[in-house]
């Protein structure tokens, strides 16, 4: 691996894209420590830990993970990269039941720009209206926080937080046409390790005992194994081309295979699920009901049970969305494919979705143990450490991209891989 890199480090392109990426990761490093005007710092840091919103626990704490600790602060990149994320989603939500979209990434290149001109101005819409909620409920939920008038600030806020969104998204950009991986994955990445040295911290003062240690780095290592067994894993459908006579030539007579990840939803149905179960906790904050915050906490029977069976319900929702049986097996009827042992048309559609339904399980029970970890590593250890879920789902997934991507620089350029076969595990 070592001499995969300095391989990687030979190449002028490839030097001059990774530096050019951690250029880029230092301006949004730095940008988090430049708070929005108005807003006492001090004060605010209070009134988290007064909410309990310490490194991983609540609400707010698990936005601050993505955010690289922006949001303790309410610095000008306190939103992140969020509002296009969701704009994002929404978009693939839409795509998937509006024609015209579904078209529109049918186009070619045009046709891509003008879906991604219409998602970032989905984003600014939405990056306004999150900034201008935020900043508003913050100046009027605590006192001694805003320096300033309420009104001013919320109007200086929302733009700081609009132009700091807006700007990540350039960089993102950036990254991704002069650097390596994806921009806004890299900016998502770098928030979520930037957090683990304090993470570390946290274990540190907990006084762990050797027992504890030694299952907290089995369990970390662990989590990393499967999660890259389950990003690459998939289930691949054989499907033949019959031979055909086309003018003089002939064509067909091959085989391929129709891949479907076992994981292909991502870390989406956790969004989601997060998202909803997360209004009655805040809610039971809000009203300050004992018995509600007892009963709507994160920790509490009755949520865990209905966090996991909303996380099953939104991957299945997102397969159906996004995979289309009916669409795939008309593409392998009109291209002279069928699958061995299966009728074309209609049988092989029944059998495209069985395939899915049987893999989308598979991928629905892990995603929801790998989002019930932290509860299992709090529980056994007693340090508060989120450790699992998203984040780690994220982090993961993106390192694997950029290697991937350095993996084909270099063999591009007849170096060897990162493994001695050239190719990383899982890729065929």
């Amino acid at each position: 691996m070592w001499k995969a890199l300095r391989n990687a480090m030979r190449i002028p392109e490839v030097r001059d894209r990774v530096i050019f990426t951690f250029l880029m990761l230092l301006v949004f490093r730095l940008g988090i420590y430049v708070p929005v005007p108005g807003i006492n710092i001090k004060a605010w840091g209070e009134a988290l830990s007064k909410q309990g919103t310490g490194l991983a626990g609540g609400v707010l704490s698990f936005y601050d993970v993505f955010t690289g600790g922006a949001f303790s602060r309410f610095s000008v990149f306190s939103m992140s990269v969020t509002p296009y994320i969701n704009a994002s989603i929404i978009m693939q939500l839409l795509a998937s039941i509006i024609p015209s979209l579904k078209e529109l990434l049918k186009q070619g290149e045009e046709g891509r720009k003008k879906y991604q001109r219409y998602t970032k101005n989905l984003t600014l819409g939405l990056a306004t209206l999150q900034s201008f909620v935020v900043s508003f409920g913050l100046a009027r939920s605590y006192e001694g926080i805003v320096v300033v008038n309420t009104w001013l600030f919320s109007f200086v806020s929302t733009l700081s937080l609009v132009a700091g969104t807006m700007f990540l998204l350039w960089i993102g950009d950036r990254i991704t046409e002069r650097g390596i991986g994806n921009g806004v994955s890299i900016l998502i990445f770098a928030g979520i390790v930037s957090r683990y040295p304090a993470y570390f911290r946290t274990a540190v003062l907990g006084n762990l005992n050797i027992f504890g240690w030694i299952f907290l780095i089995a369990i970390a290592l662990l989590m990393v194994v499967a999660i890259i067994y389950v990003q690459q894993a998939e289930r691949r459908i054989k499907i033949e081309y019959a031979t055909r006579m086309v003018g003089r030539r002939i064509y067909g007579g091959t085989s391929t295979y129709l891949p479907i990840k076992i994981n292909h939803s991502g870390v989406i149905p956790i969004i989601f699920a997060w998202a909803i179960i997360s209004i009655p906790e805040a809610i039971a904050q809000i009203t300050q009901a004992q018995w509600a915050i007892k009963l709507f906490s994160m920790q509490s029977p009755l949520m865990i049970t209905l966090y996991a069976l909303l996380i099953f319900f939104f991957t299945y929702f997102y397969s159906v969305v996004v995979i289309d049986p009916r669409d795939i097996s008309e593409n392998i009827k009109r291209y002279g494919g069928f699958i061995p042992g299966i009728r074309a048309g209609k049988p092989t559609e029944e059998y495209i979705t069985y395939v899915v339904n049987r893999v989308t399980f598979i991928g629905a029970v892990f995603l929801v143990a790998i989002s019930l970890l932290p509860y299992v590593v709090e529980g056994i250890t007693r340090v508060n450490i989120w450790l699992g879920g998203t984040s780690a789902l994220i982090a993961v997934g993106v390192a694997l991209d950029i290697a991937q991507q350095l993996e084909a620089h270099l063999i591009m350029r007849n170096y060897e891989g990162f493994v001695k076969k050239g190719k990383i595990a899982g890729r065929r």
